[in-house]
């Protein structure tokens, strides 16, 4: 059996079996890359722009919710999209996710104030967590895990190409234009993804399940995932770690879990299935992605940051800079992909990835102003190559294990706790950051930080480089020590991340898209 469009009205499920020919699945992964480069851009563009929009509306302090937002709603939306995929057809979603990112990009570019800005970040988080997830859910819809690998050099690519225009692109707006052009590039470039997934993806036709939708999990869901990130947010910066806010957020965090995990074993089609977790891999593969999510964007975050404001680069130099990382994630993937199709193992992959994460931020918390740039560079190749092992390897242990049936929703599970262990990871390591910068401008600076307002220091390199030579001087000295802090309190996050992973089954790939059952026993419970 063929795909056939899923604009066909009343039904739009795979049916038990099917198969695309080599034809089809490009032309529907080509649908796919035009949408996924909507979501990738944006989330490299605003790397090289984030001094600049911090030296226009506040401190450092806020860099992190610039991200955190994006994440956070992103995470929100991403299961409930997998379940509504699966009643309405991805392909309609898709559309929507386009508009609503879009709609977010046009908040962002007119924003009057940080508060402004975070709110069309959070819109724009909606629409790319959409994108996000549909990616996965499609690929895995139409290609066996055993063929997976061929195709995730398609979507690696994307990534890359997008990593790589999106800091040049960035910084050129940033040094010639306004950082708003970083949100108003989205518009041709949504528009363009709307009409090309529109014309090519065509995906299998489905049966709709006339189940209720599961929204009372998903706003528990969310619910969550907020206090967790005010968690890290706040704790240490506006309210002490042993303060009553501080632990009642966690104690609330503890109670919408167990409130959450009651609900989803009560209703008909939960937004997380709890059954899923009774599969090892699925334990396993959850686990090491929460775990490895914290480590993903510390280096876009935060190397930028280092080459503009320590080694006083422009905002395009430092965009260029990232191009090393995004190398080594496309080779990561192009590689690991093709030896699991060649060789059916794909556990190997995630064990070598974490362990090059780890070691690439180790050296990357020993560097210095006085540092040759081509060593962070080198770190960045490394610290690349292991994103790109472990992502598609974590995300295909857990496709091969679950029946068909089941696909839509362990994509979603896995995709939502890789996200929102990055928006606690990026809201941490943002936290990280101000501590110690506060403590270092205390001591580099002494009395000449006096009369001088904070929110100045650690605004935009402009901003610094307009200050006395001594107090500059002070300023990217605790810059730098700061950022070192940030990058050696990411390596015991990735050998826990390393160890979790070494207890994840290896089974074999399957060699057809579809499975009726759990390809390995579920633990009763």
């Amino acid at each position: 059996m063929t795909a056939t469009d899923d604009r066909t009205s009343g039904t739009d499920e795979v049916p038990a079996a099917y198969t695309f020919t080599h034809r089809q699945i490009q032309t529907v992964m080509f649908g796919l890359m035009v949408a996924s480069f909507l979501a990738a851009l944006d989330q490299t563009i605003v790397a090289t722009a984030l001094p600049s929009i911090i030296g226009d509306f506040g401190g450092v302090d806020q860099l992190a919710w610039i991200a955190s937002v994006y994440l956070l709603t992103s995470t929100a939306a991403m299961p409930l999209v997998g379940k509504l995929g699966d009643l309405y057809g991805r392909r309609l979603l898709l559309q929507i996710s386009i508009t609503v990112f879009v709609l977010g990009s046009v908040i962002a570019a007119v924003a009057q104030s940080m508060g402004q800005l975070i709110g069309g970040r959070a819109v724009q988080g909606l629409g790319a967590g959409g994108l996000m997830v549909l990616n996965f859910g499609v690929l895995g819809d139409i290609v066996a895990p055993r063929e997976r690998g061929r195709y995730q050099g398609y979507v690696a690519s994307v990534w890359a190409v997008a990593s790589v225009l999106g800091p040049i692109v960035g910084g050129f707006f940033v040094d010639n234009l306004t950082w708003r052009w970083i949100f108003w590039i989205n518009l041709p470039v949504g528009a363009v993804a709307f009409v090309v997934s529109s014309a090519v993806l065509k995906l299998p036709r489905r049966a709709r399940r006339r189940v209720p939708i599961d929204y009372l999990g998903a706003a528990l869901l969310v619910a969550v995932i907020v206090s967790l990130l005010l968690v890290t947010e706040w704790g240490g910066e506006r309210y002490e770690w042993g303060s009553l806010p501080i632990l009642g957020l966690i104690a609330g965090s503890v109670a919408l879990v167990a409130v959450l995990v009651a609900v989803e074993r009560r209703v008909a089609d939960p937004i997380i299935p709890p059954h899923l977790f009774r599969i090892p891999t699925v334990r396993v593969s959850a686990t090491a992605a929460t775990i490895f999510g914290m480590l993903m964007f510390g280096t876009i975050l935060f190397v930028p940051v280092y080459f503009q404001i320590v080694r006083g680069d422009t905002a395009t130099n430092a965009g260029l800079l990232l191009l090393p990382q995004m190398i080594g994630i496309l080779s990561g993937t192009i590689t690991a992909g093709r030896l699991t199709s060649r060789t059916g193992r794909y556990k190997v992959f995630p064990l070598v990835g974490l362990t090059a994460i780890a070691v690439g931020y180790f050296v990357l918390s020993r560097i210095d102003p006085a540092t040759p740039p081509w060593v962070a560079m080198l770190c960045m190749v490394v610290t690349g190559a292991g994103v790109g092992m472990t992502t598609p390897a974590l995300m295909l242990s857990v496709q091969n294990a679950v029946p068909t049936t089941d696909l839509g929703s362990a994509t979603s599970m896995l995709t939502t706790v890789r996200s929102m262990g990055a928006s606690v990871g990026a809201a941490l390591l943002g936290a990280v950051l101000t501590s110690r910068l506060d403590h270092e401008l205390g001591r580099n600076l002494g009395r000449a930080a006096r009369g001088i307002d904070p929110a100045l220091l650690r605004g935009s390199p402009a901003q610094i480089a307009a200050l006395p030579a001594a107090v500059e001087a002070g300023v990217v000295a605790s810059f730098a020590s700061a950022l070192s802090t940030v990058f050696l309190a990411a390596v015991p996050i990735a050998l826990v991340a390393l160890v979790v992973t070494c207890f994840l089954p290896e089974l074999p790939l399957r060699t057809r898209a579809e499975m009726l059952e759990p390809a390995e026993p579920t633990i009763p419970g």
